[in-house]
């Protein structure tokens, strides 16, 4: 039930920032694209938590899925941004935002370390396309 609701909510997202998440992610002529400053708040937050939780060697994985949901939340109310910038930033967070979901759902600490480590990585991706 909890994947069909993220399952809504996510098209729900998509369909009202009107974007959709295919394709391959890309640099803008070469650079990073500009994230307006109503946005950025909630992902450089959402980037702390996580950095947060792996300094400390955190453990509940659950608590730490929570806090992110929150600061997708944040996000999605934050939306703004128009154009291909808004665009290739939902080619991101659409899987980043499905990553958050399943770590939220995962029983299994082992599989949730490993969902925390993609989550790791979505950020640095993040941080290769974004500014």
């Amino acid at each position: 039930m909890k994947k069909l609701i993220f399952s809504f909510g996510s098209a729900l997202f998509l369909a009202a920032c009107n974007s959709t998440s295919e394709g391959e992610l890309s640099l803008n002529n070469g650079q990073k694209w500009v994230v307006n400053a109503e946005m950025k708040p909630h992902l450089e937050q959402s980037e702390r938590i996580l950095n947060d939780y792996l300094t400390q060697k955190g453990a509940d994985y659950e608590k730490l899925a929570a806090d992110l949901k929150v600061q997708n939340d944040q996000l999605i109310k934050s939306c703004t941004m128009k154009g291909k910038s808004h665009d290739v930033l939902h080619q991101w967070l659409h899987p980043h935002m499905a990553l958050i979901e399943n770590l939220s759902e995962e029983k299994d600490p082992k599989q949730a370390a490993s969902i925390v480590e993609e989550l790791e990585q979505s950020f640095k991706t993040y941080q290769n396309y974004f500014q």
